[in-house]
C-alpha cells in the first residue's frame, strides 16, 4: 500500500542528487582547484547516499510485497481447490440422488421416511397415533400411514410420488425441454391422483373419511406442477385427494393431535366424574356405617351403665356385708359410669343419607 510514497520520494531524491552532480560538473576549470575531483565524488556519494538508502527500502518492501501475495495466491489456490473438490463430491452426490430417486423402490422409501418424520415434528408417535404400512382388512391394499383421529376415525396418507419427469427437468439445461418434461411431470401427478382416488381406502377402512391424503415429499415437486396447471389442485379436489406438501401436512396433523389431546382432556373428565360420583356414593355408605358404629357405641355405653348400676345397688351391698366381717383386705370400689355419649352425624350429606 506505501509503494508510491517510496517511489515517489526516491525519484526526487534521485533528481535531486543528478542536478547536484550537474552543477558541480559545470563548474569553470580555472576555479577548480587541481585536486577538485576527490571532493566532488565525495559530495556526490553523500547526495546520492539518501537515494540509495530509499532505493534499498523500496527494494525490500516490493520483495516483501512480492511474498506476501505469493503467500496469499497460495492459499487463494487451496481454497479454490476445495471449493472445487467440494462441488464435485455435491455434484456426485446430486446425481446420485437422482439416480436413486428414479427407482421406485428408493423413491417410495425415501418419501416414506419423509412422511414419518414429518409426523414426528407435528407431535404424533408410531404405534399410537398413526401406523405405518397397514394392510386392509380384505388384504388387497397397503397404504404408507394411516392416521387414528379422535373418536376411532382414520385418514390414509400416501407418499409414492412420480419424480422422473422433475427430475429430467432439472437437469435440462434447454428452457424448452426443461417445459416438456415439466409438462409431463404434471400429467404423472394427475395420473397418480387418479389411481389413487380408484383405490377408494375410505371404503376398506371403517370409520374413515372420503378422502385420502397425497404427500408430497419436497415443496418445490407441487409448486412447479401448479405453477403450470393451477387447476390441479381442483382436480385432486374432486377426486377426493388432498395434495400436501411437508408444511400444509404438518398443519393437518398437528390439527390432528390437538383433537388426540382435546379427546383425551374429555375422557379423563368423564372418568373424574364418573369416579366422584361413585366416591359420592361410598361416602354415603361409610357415613351409614359411622352412624350405625355410633349406636352400637351408644347400646354398649347404656349397657355398660346399666351394668354399673346393677352392681353398685346389688353386688356390692353384699361384697361391702362381706368386708364389715371380716372378709378380704381390701374394700371393692364402684366402677365407675361412662358419662361422654357419641357424637351423632351432623353433616347434611350423611343425614340426608341417613334418613332416605
Amino acid at each position: 500500500m506505501d509503494a508510491f510514497p517510496l517511489l515517489l520520494t526516491a525519484v526526487l531524491a534521485l533528481a535531486a542528487g543528478i542536478g547536484i552532480g550537474l552543477a558541480l560538473g559545470r563548474r569553470s576549470p580555472a576555479a577548480a582547484p587541481p585536486d577538485v575531483s576527490a571532493p566532488a565524488a565525495e559530495a556526490t556519494a553523500r547526495a546520492v547516499a539518501p537515494v540509495r538508502e530509499s532505493l534499498d527500502r523500496f527494494d525490500a518492501r516490493l520483495r516483501q510485497l512480492e511474498a506476501s501475495r505469493i503467500e496469499w495466491h497460495s492459499q487463494l489456490r487451496e481454497q479454490v481447490e476445495a471449493v472445487r473438490t467440494t462441488s464435485d463430491s455435491l455434484r456426485r452426490e446430486t446425481a446420485s440422488l437422482a439416480t436413486a430417486l428414479r427407482r421406485p423402490q428408493v423413491r417410495g422409501r425415501w418419501g416414506e421416511m419423509h412422511l414419518k418424520r414429518t409426523a414426528e415434528l407435528a407431535g404424533l408417535v408410531e404405534h399410537c397415533d398413526f401406523d405405518l404400512q397397514v394392510t386392509t382388512a380384505d388384504g388387497t391394499l397397503r397404504p404408507d400411514m394411516v392416521v387414528h383421529l379422535a373418536g376411532g376415525k382414520n385418514v390414509v396418507v400416501d407418499a409414492k410420488v412420480p419424480l422422473d419427469a422433475y427430475l429430467d427437468a432439472v437437469e435440462a439445461s434447454d428452457p424448452d425441454v426443461a417445459q416438456v418434461h415439466v409438462q409431463r411431470h404434471v400429467r404423472q401427478l394427475r395420473t397418480h391422483v387418479d389411481q389413487l382416488a380408484a383405490k377408494s381406502y375410505w371404503s376398506r377402512l371403517e370409520h374413515s373419511p372420503e378422502f385420502v391424503v397425497l404427500f408430497v415429499p419436497a415443496e418445490a415437486f407441487l409448486a412447479e406442477a401448479l405453477a403450470h396447471d393451477p387447476s390441479l389442485l381442483e382436480h385432486a379436489a374432486a377426486k377426493q385427494v388432498v395434495l400436501a406438501t411437508p408444511t400444509t401436512l404438518i398443519a393437518l396433523l398437528r390439527t390432528v393431535a390437538h383433537a388426540w389431546t382435546q379427546e383425551r382432556l374429555a375422557d379423563n373428565a368423564r372418568e373424574i366424574q364418573r369416579v366422584a360420583a361413585e366416591l359420592y356414593e361410598r361416602i354415603g355408605v361409610v357415613g351409614g356405617h359411622v352412624d350405625a358404629l355410633g349406636k352400637a357405641l351408644a347400646n354398649a355405653v347404656t349397657s355398660y351403665n346399666d351394668t354399673v348400676g346393677s352392681v353398685e345397688s346389688r353386688l356390692l351391698v353384699t361384697a361391702r356385708r362381706l368386708h364389715d366381717l371380716d372378709i378380704g383386705t381390701r374394700e371393692v370400689t364402684a366402677p365407675r359410669r361412662v358419662e361422654t355419649g357419641h357424637r351423632a352425624p351432623t353433616a347434611p350429606e350423611l343425614v340426608e343419607r341417613l334418613s332416605s
